[in-house]
């Protein structure tokens, strides 16, 4: 099969497109054949080394986490899915090696769900990882119907799954993000503010008490967090580890199958809604995670491998 590999830390440049060997499925887990796999931050930080005492990297290393595909075979006891089945799942495993970006893939099934028929494979593979970033993040505040949370870049990958979710749960949800893209949150339901000098004004100007819970999901910004919250209310991020100085949480996502499959539902009763920015075909790849470090995309970055 071909896979794009790495052998060294660096950026999209080492990227190679190589032939390896198609992977056997072991206990517990399915081999997919992969139809759509998308970029995630996190994916080209670890290919830089960034991560590197976190998650253990094996080279030659697959690039990739995110996927979805149909079910071509299946490992020692598992009954969860079937030859033929489509399945989406944020394939993060204990080290990285066997990732996305490849003809075909081996899943464990603690991370996978069954793909709604309402999504295609590039919608599908775009959810996982920012979708449970989003759902355990505002899970994790433990809000009640009618607070109000403030959701840091709002407009990003993981805030604007946020914005929805916490939508749907009936909480009332302030969001920072640039004004082009403030039509956006309001069609979500959310009442955006402008970033940078004033979004303190403007935040209290919408709940001159302060806020009940902050979302951070951009970093850098613990300070004006600490200025709009509530005495006591709950903060998490998954980009700064200075909000535990509020006694916040940093958040690290952990995927697991009953999460994937709650998403794949929301999505599919549109509820949450993926939000594609460019499909790039499997050939072009590198150029998908160049794309994607440029930092100025709307939505998601899907690579379709049948294209």
């Amino acid at each position: 099969m071909k896979a794009w590999t790495y052998s060294e830390f660096g950026g999209p440049d080492n990227l190679q497109l190589t032939e390896q060997e198609i992977p056997q499925p072991g206990p517990g887990t399915v081999r997919i054949k992969v139809h759509a796999a998308s970029v995630n931050p996190v994916d080209w930080k670890i290919m830089a080394g960034g991560l590197n005492e976190v998650m253990p990297v094996v080279f030659p290393s697959t690039v990739g986490w995110d996927v979805a595909g149909v079910v071509e075979a299946v490992g020692f006891g598992v009954d969860e899915f079937a030859v033929g089945d489509e399945i989406l799942a944020d394939n993060m495993q204990d080290f990285v090696q066997r990732g996305s970006m490849a003809q075909y893939a081996i899943v464990p099934v603690r991370l996978a769900a069954h793909k709604p028929k309402e999504l295609s494979f590039v919608e599908a593979a775009s959810l996982p990882l920012a979708g449970q970033t989003a759902l355990q993040g505002v899970d994790h505040l433990g809000l009640s119907e009618g607070d109000t949370l403030l959701v840091h870049n709002a407009s990003g990958g993981v805030g604007r799954l946020a914005v929805q979710y916490a939508v749907h749960r009936g909480l009332r949800v302030i969001g920072t993000a640039s004004p082009s893209n403030h039509d956006a949150l309001r069609a979500l339901g959310a009442h955006p503010v402008a970033y940078g000098d004033g979004v303190v004004d403007a935040v209290r100007a919408l709940a001159p008490e302060g806020v009940d819970g902050v979302y951070d999901a951009v970093g850098g910004v613990t300070e004006i967090s600490g200025e709009l919250m509530k005495s006591g209310a709950p903060i998490i991020s998954i980009a700064d580890p200075s909000v535990m100085s509020l006694g916040g949480a940093w958040l690290w996502v952990k995927p697991n199958s009953a999460d994937t499959a709650r998403l794949a539902d929301l999505a599919a009763r549109g509820i949450v809604k993926p939000q594609i920015d460019t499909v790039f075909p499997f050939a072009d790849a590198p150029a998908a995670y160049r794309h994607n470090m440029d930092g100025h995309t709307r939505g998601k970055v899907v690579v379709d491998m049948t294209a």
